[in-house]
């Protein structure tokens, strides 16, 4: 992909009559529908967040009065659409966590694809699968009932910070060291699982495929926070991220610290893939860092509008998904990978010119 980082020395017309014909624009036009979209997706974010707070807390007088409320309100939209999924608390954990990961995952794909990145998230799946492992073996001996999600993003971020000292510190191609982890993470797990086999009752294919059951009220208030940490650090690090992100030799020559954002960026893919392994699996979760990013790829003319598209086609791949799972009684996790493969082929179909030059701003 080719990468335009030159600037127009056109003068703005800054006029009431250039300013009405900027708006009549279709680039102004469109600029503003992805807002908007963005708009409505934060929003929906906010949403799913408070009724994860209200669930936490419906215990309380004054709390347990609006998750009331808000239970009547799944009843009452349930009838109107003829479903039988808005009256359940575990369908909206999964619907919130699910929503959240539409977020979160392409946000920080968009930053992986273009750094040529892209088999981190699998590397990554494959260790917090490991912390799954690990988890599940700690509570058959000990008796315990650990969070084994906890345990996955332990592992997680420390396979993440692994594979960075492993890129810096030896002379390989810089896809040996995720390659190593990829495979010898997954090993370790298949060999924990097989030395437990007997001793816990808790199935591990929810963790390896996706599953609705996976979704735990701790599961849902746990990737609430990680997405509001990881917005945040995208957020205030964003002109970093861009900078290591399309030229880190120069970001190198500067003196820039590379390594502390290198370290960021995979450390937030970690804590990711972690939060959605609950619903699209070990084996799936890498396609939401990937594919809603190049389907945006397809149709968008900067790198902001690539994040933007890439966050509504995530969005659009959640809910898609899960409509498609639950209407025909299929795993969540696939239904929401053919959803978003769907979309990034039909970018191609209406991409006019194919892969198109990026620009930095």
């Amino acid at each position: 992909m080719g990468v335009d980082t030159t600037h127009s020395e056109e003068p703005t017309d800054t006029t009431p009559s250039g300013f009405i014909r900027r708006l009549r624009s279709p680039q102004t036009r469109r600029e503003a529908v992805e807002l908007l979209g963005i708009g409505i997706v934060g929003v929906l974010a906010l949403v799913m967040i408070g009724f994860i707070l209200l669930y936490w807390l419906r215990a309380y007088p004054y709390v347990e009065t609006v998750y009331a409320e808000f239970r009547i309100a799944g009843r009452i939209l349930d009838g109107a659409l003829g479903t039988n999924v808005f009256k359940h608390p575990f369908m909206w954990q999964s619907m919130a966590t699910g929503v959240l990961i539409g977020i979160v995952a392409p946000l920080v794909g968009t930053f992986l694809v273009h750094r040529e990145m892209a088999l981190i998230g699998e590397t990554l799946a494959h260790t917090a699968f490991a912390g799954v492992a690990f988890g599940l073996l700690f509570n058959a001996i000990t008796g315990w009932e650990s969070s084994l999600l906890v345990s996955a993003l332990v592992v997680g971020v420390l396979g993440a910070l692994s594979v960075q000292w492993l890129a810096d510190r030896t002379s390989t191609y810089g896809d040996v060291p995720i390659a190593i982890m990829l495979t010898g993470s997954f090993a370790i797990a298949t060999l924990i699982i097989s030395y437990g086999r007997g001793q816990t009752a808790i199935s591990i294919e929810g963790y390896l495929f996706g599953s609705l059951a996976v979704v735990t009220a701790d599961g849902a208030r746990l990737m609430a926070i990680l997405a509001v940490a990881v917005v945040a650090a995208v957020v205030t690090n964003y002109k970093q991220l861009l900078f290591i992100t399309f030229d880190e030799q120069a970001a190198r020559v500067a003196q820039f610290n590379v390594d502390r954002y290198n370290t960021l960026l995979i450390v937030m893919t970690a804590v990711v893939v972690v939060g959605a392994m609950q619903v699209l699996g070990v084996i799936l979760v890498a396609a939401m860092l990937v594919v809603p990013v190049a389907a945006a790829t397809q149709l968008a003319r900067s790198f902001r509008e690539t994040l933007y598209l890439s966050i509504l086609f995530g969005q659009a791949s959640i809910i898609g998904g899960f409509a498609f799972a639950l209407s025909f009684s299929l795993p969540t996790g696939g239904s929401i990978v053919v959803v978003a493969i769907g979309i990034y082929l039909a970018a191609i179909a209406l991409s006019r010119n194919g892969i198109t030059a990026v620009s930095t701003h």
